[in-house]
C-alpha cells in the first residue's frame, strides 16, 4: 500500500478512536451537523451576523457589495412581559415540561444562547426606560462564561443595533451603567404604536438603506424582494415587526419617515418608496450607508457611487448649517 494511503488510514483511525473515547465530542458533532441541516424554526433571520470569524474573513477579503444583505443572524426574542421592580428575571433553564437534551451543547451554541438572553434583557430595560447596570447583565451570564462577558456584550450590542436600531452607550463609567439610544425618533421607543411592541427602528434603517442604494427611490417590488430575504412577508404577521404591509405603507408613511406613492403613468397602478421628510431630518445618507456597510461587514467607501453622493450630502448639510 502506498505510504500516502497508509498515513490517511492512520489519521482516520486516530479520529475514530478519539471519538469513541469521547462520546461528548461525538454527540456535539452530530448535533452541529443536524443543526446545519435543520435550522431552528423559532429563529428570525434578519440580515445580520454575529459570528466573529465570518465577519473577520469578510473584512480581510471584502467582496463586491451587491446592494443587499449577504449574511444572516438568528435572534430569539420572546414577547416581553411586564416586570416588577428593577430586577428582571431571564430564564436560564429549560421548562420542566421540556425533555432534557440528550446531546452536549457546544460552546458556540451556549454563547449564542447567552447572547440571546442578554438581548432580551436589554430590550426589556429599553422598553421600561431604565438604566442598564453591568452587575445586572453579569447575572444573566453563567460563571463559566464570565471571562467572555465583553465578547458576549459586543455580540448583543451588535444585534441590538442591527435588528432594533438602537445603540448601547456607556453613561457612567464609574457605576458601569449603560443606556440604549435609538438611531431614529420613532415614537414609543421605536415601537411606533402603543402596547406590546418592540423597536421597528432597525427595519426602518434597512428600508432607508434599500431606497438609497436603489438611487433614492425603490419600487414596492424591490422592497418586498428585500424583506422576503429577511423572512418578512406581506400578510404574514412577524413576531418582531407585526403586520409588515401596514407598518411600511401606513404607519411609517403617516409618521413621515417614508413616502409611498404611485409610479407616474403606471397602469395597472404600481407604487414606489422614497425617504420621507422626517427621515431626511433625523438621519443622513452617510449614517444609513455606514449602517448598511456594517451589516455587510465592509466599509461605506465600498459602495460606489453612493459613498460619493453621501459625501456631497454631508458637505451640503455642513454649508447649510
Amino acid at each position: 500500500m502506498p505510504r500516502g494511503q497508509k498515513s490517511k488510514l492512520r489519521a482516520r483511525e486516530k479520529r475514530h478512536k478519539a471519538q469513541g473515547e469521547n462520546p461528548g465530542l461525538r454527540d456535539a458533532q452530530a448535533t452541529a451537523t443536524k443543526q446545519k441541516k435543520f435550522p431552528s424554526s423559532s429563529s428570525s433571520h434578519l440580515g445580520v451576523t454575529t459570528r466573529g470569524k465570518s465577519a473577520a474573513r469578510s473584512r480581510s477579503t471584502p467582496k463586491r457589495p451587491r446592494g443587499t444583505l449577504s449574511t444572516t443572524v438568528s435572534v430569539r426574542v420572546s414577547h416581553p412581559r411586564a416586570c416588577k421592580g428593577a430586577n428582571v428575571k431571564v430564564e436560564k433553564k429549560q421548562r420542566s415540561s421540556q425533555a432534557p437534551s440528550s446531546t452536549t451543547q457546544s460552546p458556540r451554541d451556549s454563547l449564542t444562547k447567552t447572547t440571546g438572553m442578554l438581548v432580551q434583557f436589554l430590550m426589556q430595560m429599553y422598553k421600561m426606560k431604565r438604566p442598564i447596570m453591568k452587575a445586572d447583565m453579569l447575572k444573566i451570564v453563567s460563571k463559566k462564561y464570565r471571562k467572555r462577558f465583553l465578547e458576549i456584550l459586543r455580540r448583543a450590542s451588535f444585534s441590538m443595533e442591527m435588528v432594533f436600531g438602537v445603540d448601547l452607550k456607556a453613561i457612567d463609567s464609574a457605576k458601569h451603567s449603560y443606556a440604549l439610544v435609538s438611531k431614529m425618533g420613532l415614537p414609543n421607543n421605536g415601537a411606533v404604536s402603543r402596547g406590546r411592541g418592540v423597536s421597528k427602528t432597525g427595519l426602518l434603517m434597512n428600508l432607508l438603506g434599500v431606497i438609497f442604494m436603489k438611487g433614492n427611490c425603490a419600487t414596492e417590488e424591490e422592497i418586498w424582494e428585500f424583506l422576503n430575504k429577511m423572512r418578512v412577508y406581506a400578510g404574514q404577521r412577524h413576531f418582531i415587526f407585526g403586520e409588515p404591509r401596514k407598518l411600511i405603507t401606513q404607519d411609517l408613511v403617516k409618521l413621515k419617515y417614508l413616502e409611498y406613492r404611485q409610479v407616474a403613468k403606471s397602469d395597472p397602478a404600481r407604487y414606489e418608496f422614497l425617504w420621507g421628510p422626517r427621515a431626511h431630518a433625523e438621519t443622513t445618507k452617510m449614517r444609513v450607508l455606514e449602517f448598511w456597510a456594517k451589516i455587510n461587514h465592509t466599509v461605506p467607501s465600498a459602495f460606489q457611487p453612493r459613498y460619493e453622493e453621501a459625501l456631497r450630502d454631508e458637505e451640503e448639510r455642513a454649508q447649510a448649517s
